[in-house]
């Protein structure tokens, strides 16, 4: 099935055929259906009429082996992004089929698993998970008209970080000073070290990560609260 994308009169394909040439040109698996699960609406984890979300910056010290795997972290999220982008873009330009968030975390399943690309299992897939949707969100604000065509990330251009999601990382709150505590990375067998310079807001909890690098080689771990 094909359809008009707009005024660049592009035919967009669609139905059976985007799924055929997804599954066998460009190597994105199809979705599995779950025949005998009963279907549930989806549940956003919007916060809360009155919940505001706020980040707080700290600077963190990864002992040498985190440092390693954190920076090959950072690799991976931006391989995997620029994987992404050349996949979406590839698949546009010689087969005017669309590809979003959900094809391309299939094809990261494929990506891990391949002889070639294997190394990214020794990275947290729900952090290469994220870099995909930070993709999303570029081309989401491209198709706005709000920004240019996303670019592939250089490691000498590009900001080192990874962003971890609840299942990415273990937070245990210290009792003796609330507000601080221990953060274990997905991946990594020990928590960070980090510096406190302020507690967390009384009764939050953290809801997403950032871990980056800036050019002097300083870790820091940005703290989203709700």
């Amino acid at each position: 099935m094909v359809e008009d994308a707009g005024e660049d009169n592009r035919v967009r394909v669609t139905g059976a055929e985007a799924r055929r040439v997804k599954r066998e040109v460009l190597g994105v698996p199809d979705r599995i259906k779950h025949q005998r699960r009963v279907a549930v609406p989806m549940q956003r984890r919007a916060p809360e009429a009155g919940n505001r979300r706020r980040v707080y910056r700290y600077r963190c010290y990864p002992s040498p082996s985190q440092a390693e795997q954190l920076i090959k972290t950072f690799g991976a999220c931006r391989w995997t992004y620029n994987e992404g982008l050349a996949l979406r873009d590839k698949a546009w330009r010689e087969h005017r089929v669309s590809i979003g968030f959900a094809e391309s975390c299939r094809a990261l399943t494929g990506w891990r698993n391949a002889e070639g690309t294997r190394w990214l299992q020794e990275v947290s897939s729900t952090v290469l998970q994220q870099a995909l949707r930070h993709l999303d969100a570029a081309f989401g604000r491209f198709f706005n008209g709000t920004t240019k065509h996303p670019r592939r990330k250089k490691k000498s251009r590009s900001h080192d970080s990874a962003t971890y999601v609840r299942t990415g990382f273990r937070w245990v709150e210290d009792p003796e000073q609330p507000g601080t505590g221990l953060i274990a990375l997905a991946k990594q067998s020990g928590p960070l070290r980090i510096r406190w310079s302020r507690p967390l807001p009384a009764e939050t909890r953290p809801v997403k990560l950032t871990v980056s690098r800036d050019r002097a080689g300083r870790f820091f771990v940005s703290v989203l609260v709700e």
